[in-house]
């Protein structure tokens, strides 16, 4: 081999050269010269390519078809120490976009098979899996990656990562620590429509002051679903809406989960027995999980093209060489090809963001009721089964939670009962749980007249 300034590595054990005379050229045309886009402040080293190379620790939260795509190109680009995080297992549905996966791989975690594959064909890289939800990992997990990149097809998981994040920041006398921030680089799909965004936690805006961005949920009309069905879209979402609820199938109280097979598979039978009532064919396993979960059918070329953008965002702050995306970028290629950029503001009344309390407008007569769906139901807070308490005459105080089942029956009655009623006056600070945000909100109660 011909003398080279970088030093050829074996890798031990399988006699692979991790390094190689020009294997990052590519990279180094980015990093050691200056050029009309570097950041004003650029100075070209051959440190940003080390610092990526042996230092900077990079988290991807899925392992999906954008998390495939972002894993391949993270690691063809000089990222080496990379983790990843997801709780699936392979489905043969999976195989047509999510291309480190094979036939043989279908039934073992996403996560193990994605890391497999890329330390395999990837020399000197080292993907370490996590197959569990990412609910299921801590702070001190979280704060040791200095980028996470995001390619989830849940709103509910991105809020909470973007909540874990929040929690994270240190602030001195109402001042950030700028040490403290763990920038978040999102991405998206849905279909042939895509978008890229990049999140300063505590600086920019977050995902809970875009929510109005997202999509709103398809909701089919209740009467149809109730007593005239003609699509298994229709028998599956009876089941979920009126047939769960009813019959409780796991306990009261307890939610559907997307996630729980069991759960999918209670709603598959009972949706298939629908189905057969109504002489309605097409209830697959996959559509009831698709119908539960909201999910809407991926593109490889758009996974491809969001996860591009996304890796070149984590490029960009990791070497400091350009200036990241300010802030989201959208991606269209339903007609032609078309691409927008522009800067999401971030809300001061933001519920995830803001240091302050946000303030609860009801009257005294309204019902417990009324606040549970104005904190569902809110464009800007879209919780899922939020739990709230309150400390009334000096003692704590749950008022409602859905989520265990003898502490929802017990709290059900409040549901009837006026605020007042329950003993809470103007000013009152309630505290709300909810599956979106690790970290319990707070809220100020506003009595109107």
């Amino acid at each position: 081999m011909a003398d080279t300034d970088e030093p050829m590595v074996v890798d031990g054990g399988s006699g692979h050269t991790c390094e190689w005379e020009g294997r990052w050229n590519h990279i180094k045309k980015f990093l050691e010269r200056s050029g009309p886009f570097t950041h004003p402040d650029f100075e070209p080293s051959t440190e940003s390519l080390q610092f990526m190379l042996e230092t900077c620790k990079i988290l991807v939260i899925g392992a999906g078809g954008l998390g495939c795509e972002l894993l391949k190109d993270l690691a063809l680009s000089g990222f080496r120490n990379i983790h990843v995080v997801d709780m699936d297992t392979i489905d043969v549905s999976n195989l047509n976009r999510q291309f480190l996966f094979r036939p043989k791989d279908v039934g073992r975690p996403k996560a193990d098979v994605a890391a497999d594959f890329i330390n395999r064909r990837i020399p000197g890289c080292c993907v370490v899996p996590h197959f569990k939800k990412i609910q299921d990992l801590d702070e001190t997990f979280y704060r040791q990656f200095h980028i996470i990149v995001c390619g989830l097809d849940s709103i509910v998981a991105r809020r909470w990562m973007n909540g874990m994040l929040l929690s994270l920041l240190v602030y001195e006398d109402s001042v950030l620590d700028p040490g403290s921030i763990i920038p978040l680089i999102d991405g998206g799909t849905e279909g042939f429509k895509g978008n890229a965004r990049v999140i300063l936690p505590g600086m920019t805006a977050c995902i809970d002051c875009t929510l109005e961005l997202y999509p709103p949920q398809i909701n089919f009309p209740m009467c149809t679903i109730a007593s005239m069905p003609r699509l298994p879209e229709h028998c599956i979402e009876y089941v979920r809406v009126l047939l769960w609820p009813k019959e409780t199938p796991f306990g009261d109280g307890v939610i559907l989960d997307g996630d729980d097979p069991e759960h999918i598979q209670w709603v598959y039978q009972r949706s298939l027995e629908r189905a057969a009532d109504f002489n309605i064919t097409g209830v697959t396993y996959r559509l009831t999980q698709g119908v539960v979960k909201r999910i809407i059918p991926a593109v490889a070329s758009t996974n491809a093209v969001i996860a591009a953008a996304c890796a070149t965002e984590v490029f960009k702050i990791a070497s400091s060489a350009y200036i990241p995306l300010n802030n989201y970028m959208v991606f269209n290629d339903v007609d032609g090809l078309y691409t927008y950029t522009f800067e999401a503001e971030r809300k001061e009344n933001c519920s995830a963001c803001s240091q302050v309390p946000l303030d609860l407008h009801f009257s005294p007569s309204s019902k417990l009721q009324e606040m549970l769906d104005y904190l569902t139901e809110s464009a800007s807070l879209q919780m899922k089964s939020p739990a709230i308490t309150a400390t009334i005459e000096g003692k704590n105080k749950t008022l409602y939670l859905q989520s265990v089942a003898s502490i929802e029956q017990r709290t059900r009655p409040n549901l009837s009962k006026t605020l007042k009623e329950l003993g809470l006056t103007d000013g009152q600070e309630l505290a709300v749980a909810d599956v979106t945000t690790p970290q319990t909100m707070l809220f100020r109660l506003c009595f109107t007249s």
